[in-house]
């Protein structure tokens, strides 16, 4: 089973920029400061349970689609 300190992979990034977001836009439609964004995008803050929902709900995937315990394949790959 995986520790608490396994990273949380995440696709923040990629679905922000291949919507054309800016992470204050991000940040602001999720009422959290911006620079929070770019922690979660890093993988250097791991977002509750409610912020994780709300960040699918924002692009409409399933958490599944933005969080994972494990890296995310490479696209092309």
């Amino acid at each position: 089973m995986p520790s608490e300190s396994t990273p949380l992979h995440n696709r923040i990034a990629m679905l922000r920029v291949e919507r054309g977001i800016t992470r204050r836009d991000l940040a602001d439609a999720l009422g959290v400061h911006y620079q929070t964004v770019g922690y979660l995008e890093r993988g250097e803050y791991s977002p509750s349970l409610v912020l994780a929902l709300q960040i699918a709900e924002f692009f409409d995937v399933t958490v599944e689609t933005v969080f994972s315990r494990s890296p995310f394949p490479r696209i092309g790959s």
